[in-house]
């Protein structure tokens, strides 16, 4: 198995000022609502925004009776989720080996079904293996038992390693000990690794705790904050995208360090991720809508995915004189045509 090393970003001292925040929910509530309403695409775009989503997707099992047969399946579908000449008329064929989850993500004792499968499918340079650690999903073991974990699953494949944090420190407001321990999980992962830190925020209690997680884990080296473990009463809702986003800005004006975002868990239709993309992208900017820097944690995504964009086509294919009139305003008017930009210039660089 060949050892790549990542950039990964850097553990910054510990800095409680970057703590201090005041949130009003009902103004955050407001602006989620309002994204959301401008959120509403159709056509041609409709079918570019959801092969973006696909694209920002890391497919994921994490499932009690998960086998190597499950997870081979799940590898074939985030390499192949289309047939090669679907795309024909709107993609140059050599664009077509570039539509395809961003990773897959499994438990740590799968990883290794996962690198074998994507090794069979020639991917492994494409696809990312995710692993859950640390004692997913309840972060509820000892610190030795969760640093270990991460060690096994670099060892077996993964390429990323999505933590949980220990939200009894969290809860009672021992950030630094939090901070402390994200260090060393940071440190596990070394270069090996991207670090994706999930903050379970629906066990946090408060906005406040989850923009101050979110600004911990960043401060302890995280590539990613991530919602939640899908496991939750409460997974990823606009709103808690929205404070996660502040937390991303500001530690990104305070420290110029880069922290990418993954909302998992709830984001279960393409209306679902293009409500997400364009949040991210009236905020942190369109540049931020790639893999490097944002993703969906998502099982059932994929699914609706496909019957969007395989309806999409068809009716496209049924009423291909009139596709000029369907282009709608503004960032979607050429969609097509910069997914198209953007294929070409991922080609270019691998």
């Amino acid at each position: 198995m060949d050892v790549k090393e990542f950039e990964v970003n850097k553990t910054l001292p510990y800095d409680p000022s970057l703590l201090a925040v005041n949130i009003s929910l009902r103004q955050i509530e407001e602006i989620a609502m309002t994204v959301s309403q401008r959120s509403h695409v159709s056509g041609v775009n409709e079918i570019a925004w959801a092969l973006r989503a696909l694209m920002l997707t890391d497919l994921t099992t994490l499932a009690g009776d998960d086998t190597a047969a499950n997870v081979r399946r799940l590898c074939l579908r985030a390499c192949y989720p289309f047939e090669p000449q679907f795309f024909d008329k709107f993609f140059e064929r050599a664009l077509h080996s570039e539509i395809h989850t961003a990773a897959v993500c499994v438990y740590p004792a799968r990883v290794k079904d996962a690198y074998q499968a994507l090794q069979q499918f020639d991917k492994l340079d494409k696809v990312a293996i995710a692993a859950v650690a640390t004692g997913f999903p309840t972060g509820q073991y000892g610190l030795q038992t969760r640093l270990q974990e991460i060690s096994h699953a670099i060892l077996a494949g993964a390429t990323e390693i999505d933590i949980v944090i220990n939200r009894q420190l969290a809860l009672v407001g021992d950030w630094e000990a939090l901070y402390n321990e994200v260090v060393l999980m940071r440190s596990a992962c070394g270069q090996r690794a991207h670090l994706k830190t999930i903050l379970a925020i629906g066990e946090l209690g408060t906005m406040e705790n989850v923009y101050k997680a979110a600004m911990v884990c960043m401060l302890a080296g995280a590539d990613f904050i991530k919602t939640s473990t899908g496991k939750e009463a409460v997974n990823a809702t606009l709103p808690v995208g929205l404070v996660m986003i502040f937390a991303i800005q500001e530690f990104k004006r305070r420290t110029c360090q880069i922290v990418g975002l993954k909302p998992a868990g709830g984001v279960r239709t393409v209306r679902d991720a293009i409500a997400w993309m364009t949040l991210v992208n009236e905020t942190l900017g369109m540049r931020w809508l790639r893999p490097e820097r944002f993703r969906f944690g998502a099982s059932g995504l994929l699914d609706d995915i496909e019957r969007v964009v395989r309806e999409g086509v068809a009716k496209l294919e049924a009423e291909e004189a009139d596709k000029s009139k369907q282009a709608g305003p503004g960032v979607e008017q050429n969609a097509v045509e910069n997914l198209c930009k953007d294929l070409r210039k991922i080609k270019e660089e691998k």
